[in-house]
């Protein structure tokens, strides 16, 4: 919206507009504050209301202020659309969605039981504390574990695709070694056992019975141990070596010293203000 636009706006358009979509006033704030207070309180309602001892002594009380929190989110929602520069972009912003699907299943619930239930995607609201607490600046960090994770992604395909063809072959080894009178009555349920112990999770239904079944169950609890470590030693190898390029780019104008952390503002060596430091892409890109 341009500024000839926003000049056509109601003083109470302008006005909640800085109080609902700003965080740099105190209304604002608080309204953020109070708007997170609410969301966890119909999150933790929605919890609760599956407890069947806390259903049947509460349950009214509950649907009540299920109820009263729909509206206030349904109310919010509408002051949004109401206030926002550009109404048809906020409705289809990720928060815009995440407001409505917020109170839609009060209201699909009066003609599909159940579907109050899905309520636990206001869940999802709880984002807005990143504008609230200003954890913004954090995000460089976030997307350096994202790029990480990235370009891992090749090895630790290879890695669990390597990992699924032991597995395959261990349940096929298990199902001939105890057969369907030790409970591993097909090669699919003696894989799943083989996931089960593999991943060290170990539900007890289904165990071999043989000194040979026995072996075999044991090699592969070790190997778990050895599976587990392996991607986990891939993301830190790349996570290492994406905080080292990172810092890289954190150079000294004066002395030309590289190696600074990113939160650095000063040389370590001179003592001269370091420039902002460039993303890998813009890096890229220059």
């Amino acid at each position: 919206m341009t500024k000839h636009q926003q000049q056509h706006d109601s003083p109470l358009q302008q006005r909640l507009r800085t109080i609902i979509f700003g965080t740099d006033t105190v209304a604002g704030r608080t309204f953020d504050i109070a708007l997170i207070v609410c969301i966890i309180c119909s999150v933790a309602l929605v919890f609760l209301n599956t407890v069947q001892s806390v259903n049947q002594r509460f349950g009214s009380l509950i649907l009540g202020l299920e109820w009263f929190f729909t509206v206030v989110f349904t109310v919010e929602y509408g002051l949004r659309l109401y206030s926002s520069t550009n109404s048809w972009k906020y409705a289809r912003s990720f928060y815009g969605l995440v407001d409505l699907l917020s109170v839609l299943p009060s209201y699909l619930a009066l003609f599909v039981p159940g579907a109050n239930l899905t309520l636990v995607i206001r869940v999802l609201r709880l984002f807005r504390i990143f504008r609230v607490l200003k954890l913004l600046r954090y995000l460089s960090e976030g997307n350096m574990l994202l790029r990480a994770m990235l370009l891992s992604s090749r090895k630790v395909f290879i890695f669990f695709f390597s990992v699924s063809l032991i597995i395959m072959v261990l349940g096929a080894v298990m199902y001939v070694v105890e057969g369907p009178e030790n409970g591993f009555s097909s090669i699919p349920k003696s894989v799943y056992w083989t996931i089960v112990t593999i991943t060290t999770v170990g539900y007890g239904d289904i165990t071999p019975k043989t000194g040979l079944g026995q072996t075999i169950a044991a090699f592969t609890m070790l190997l778990g141990y050895s599976i587990i470590a392996i991607p986990t030693g891939i993301l830190t190898a790349e996570i290492g070596q994406e905080m080292g390029r990172v810092r890289d780019l954190r150079r000294c104008a004066n002395c030309l010293k590289t190696g600074h952390e990113h939160q650095a503002k000063y040389c370590s060596r001179c003592g001269s203000e370091l420039e902002a430091a460039l993303s890998p892409e813009k890096e890229s890109r220059e």
